[in-house]
């Protein structure tokens, strides 16, 4: 539920939302999920995908879906190191919606100021 109050100036009267609930704030993002995974990737290319989800509040059979997706597709290239995956984001690959495949996806993470360390 969104509680909001009236404010009345020069005879305006504006509703603003005050809060929102838990609920409403948890119904969307703008950030997709898959966006936060390689996010996470970029910013730790070692990281384990139960950190992976716990960071982006995922199950870790999600994070590890979603990293299939994002390696199917190019995004992410994976490495065996011993025991572990080591993660490189392929920044020059153009983004998936139409709307932004002019841009690439390093553009994404130097907007949000995160850079892959390799």
């Amino acid at each position: 539920m969104i509680e909001t109050r009236n404010i009345n100036d020069d005879s305006k009267n504006t509703t603003t939302s005050s809060y929102l609930s838990s609920d409403v704030q948890k119904s969307w993002r703008f950030v997709t999920n898959h966006t936060q995974v390689l996010l996470c990737v970029a910013a730790d290319p070692d990281v384990r995908l139960r950190d992976i989800a716990q960071s982006v509040g995922i199950t870790e059979r999600a994070a590890q879906r979603i990293v299939a997706d994002l390696s199917d597709a190019g995004y992410l290239v994976r490495e065996r190191v011993g025991r572990r995956n080591r993660y490189v984001v392929d920044r020059e690959l153009r983004m998936r919606h139409e709307a932004q495949a002019d841009h690439r996806i390093g553009e994404l993470l130097d907007l949000l100021r995160l850079r892959d360390s390799v």
